[in-house]
């Protein structure tokens, strides 16, 4: 017997950043796209943060669902994101997406990395 229940993860989204994603997917005119937080190696503390949408869907990934917006994080990924929240910033300052993650340790200039 297999274990069809899916992981899930510790990531969560704000309401301006799921608001976004769903737009940009209205935009693309996909359905089948779900937003997806991994940490790569690189970056001058070790890490750094890749957010992209993908199409795939990968052994032992966790998802979560807001809304209908997925979030979805590999099972490599996962320890180091516990507790990050994903947001939308829109201001002259700063338009973008944004992670916060509590397990960051350190950061450098570019703000991309954390040991």
């Amino acid at each position: 017997m297999t274990d069809t229940a899916t992981a899930t993860h510790g990531v969560t989204i704000s309401e301006a950043a799921a608001s976004k994603v769903k737009s940009l997917l209205e935009q693309e005119g996909r359905d089948d796209l779900r937003l997806r937080l991994a940490v790569q190696p690189g970056g001058c503390s070790g890490l750094i943060y890749q957010l992209y949408f993908d199409e795939r869907t990968l052994d032992g990934d966790a998802i979560r669902d807001f809304d209908g917006v997925e979030v979805v994080v590999d099972r490599m990924s996962v320890p180091y994101l516990d507790g990050a929240s994903i947001d939308f910033s829109d201001t002259i300052e700063k338009q973008g997406f944004t992670i916060d993650n509590p397990n960051a340790q350190s950061s450098c200039a570019c703000g991309d990395s954390f040991a």
